[in-house]
């Protein structure tokens, strides 16, 4: 990734077309380019308005950009970041909230007690090993999803790292209704964390001055120096302060809110390792407490990894052009947007695949009608465990009834048996589905 050019400076751009003001603002009516919220870095390869220089195109651009908010967060010279609702941001926060805040038409699978599960632990499997895969990690989505499902120990740092963010999210959830707070983050940075940084001794607290960071590319190119060591203490607890609410004066959207938690941390990076895991688990607390339910279905990195490069530049126009964060919100909205789609594709898409496969339980005539009704209810969750006990319970029947139901299921490939001291534990296999359709 190449860092972007940097954009004229204002007050270069005031001296050379200040008293052109109004005849610029004449053809240049909008801060953006056809919807599109530009950095100088692309704008300057395109062929400005009639009568325009690109550089008093820029400038007439940055005068409707003028008016905008700033947030408590400063760069290492003092100025501080700041954004505006510019389109199409508005319309894509109105759409999320529509979505993902517990408006009428939810999705009934994630609404449903019986179903919900599912999606749940699907969401926080899919963010885990993508949030860490983002970080570098390399073990496989199947691989990853295998360790954490059976529960076995990880065999290497990339599944450590999952294995922790698995972790990470579940406390997520937990600790949604509580305030942030340094002591928070250091608990959070140290489930994202444990056994997968060289020095054991950088988890959990703020990096030292000894440790100070820059963030760049392999190739040596410097993106960003974070602030010294020694501000991050008052840095951090400011970002509290901001992630609880009580700064700054004024309304901010609670999801801008979010997604400037996210970017904050990662640009202070606090931590020697493990800023944008940290970062990434900060907006999914600060969505879950503002209400965004939805947010413990869905999965922003798996998003993110289909496009590092755009996540990265996000940061970076922000950075460059004068701290104008619009270009982070404008980037981080698209991302959950999309999620939320690929969250409802993918409920149509099994919801269709259920529908199929239960078509085809009925044509299993070799099963009986108990076995069909546990694998009815297998299908819409595939985490369950069943038990000899609850099949005799379910169905009053006798134990030797319920235990050869249970055991021909399991010969047929259908579930998996594993003994648990003296209790035989039925779970459906991951590919029940397809099973069944091989069947027929």
């Amino acid at each position: 990734m190449k860092k972007p050019q940097l954009p004229p400076p204002i007050a270069g751009l005031w001296k050379d077309f200040g008293q052109r003001a109004v005849e610029i603002l004449v053809k240049v009516v909008e801060p953006t380019v056809q919807g599109e919220y530009l950095h100088w870095d692309k704008l300057r390869f395109l062929e400005p308005p009639e009568g325009l220089s690109r550089q008093a195109w820029w400038f007439g651009l940055k005068l409707h950009r003028a008016q905008s908010k700033q947030i408590p967060l400063r760069d290492s010279t003092g100025i501080p970041f700041r954004f505006n609702l510019s389109d199409p941001l508005p319309e894509c926060l109105h759409q999320i909230d529509s979505m993902a805040r517990g408006g009428l038409q939810q999705p009934e699978p994630v609404t449903n007690p019986e179903t919900r599960d599912l999606y749940r632990v699907r969401s926080l499997v899919e963010e885990s090993i993508t949030s860490s895969q983002l970080e570098g990690a390399s073990t496989t989505r199947d691989v990853a999803k295998e360790m954490i499902r059976e529960g076995r120990q990880p065999r290497d740092r990339s599944e450590r790292m999952i294995l922790n963010n698995f972790r990470t999210m579940q406390r997520i959830v937990e600790l949604k209704d509580q305030e942030l707070s340094v002591n928070r983050i250091f608990e959070i940075h140290r489930i994202v964390t444990e056994g997968t940084l060289d020095n054991e001794s950088a988890v959990g607290r703020f990096r030292k001055s000894d440790e100070d960071i820059v963030v760049g590319d392999q190739f040596g190119e410097i993106f960003n120096v974070p602030p010294p060591a020694e501000e991050l203490k008052s840095r951090v607890a400011l970002m509290c302060d901001f992630a609880n609410g009580k700064t700054p004066g004024g309304f901010i959207h609670p999801m801008v809110r979010s997604m400037i938690l996210h970017f904050w941390l990662a640009y202070d990076h606090p931590f020697a390792d493990g800023n944008g895991r940290t970062a990434r688990a900060l907006f999914y607390w600060s969505m879950l407490k503002q209400g965004y339910w939805l947010f413990e279905y869905i999965s922003i990195s798996k998003i993110i990894l289909e496009a590092p490069a755009k996540y990265g530049l996000a940061f970076l126009h922000s950075e460059t052009d004068e701290n104008d964060m619009t270009y982070f919100l404008l980037h981080h909205a698209e991302v959950i947007r999309r999620a939320l789609d690929e969250l409802y594709r993918y409920i149509d898409e099994r919801s269709r695949r259920l529908a199929e496969a239960q078509k085809e339980l009925r044509g299993l005539t070799h099963l009986n009608h108990r076995q069909r009704d546990l694998i009815t209810h297998a299908l819409r969750h595939l985490g369950q465990r069943y038990t000899i006990e609850y099949q005799k319970n379910t169905h009053h029947v006798v134990y030797e009834t319920a235990r050869t139901d249970l055991m021909d299921l399991a010969n047929r490939g259908l579930l998996e048996k594993r003994k648990a001291g003296k209790t035989w534990n039925f779970t459906p296999r991951a590919d029940l589905e397809q099973r069944l359709r091989e069947m027929v």
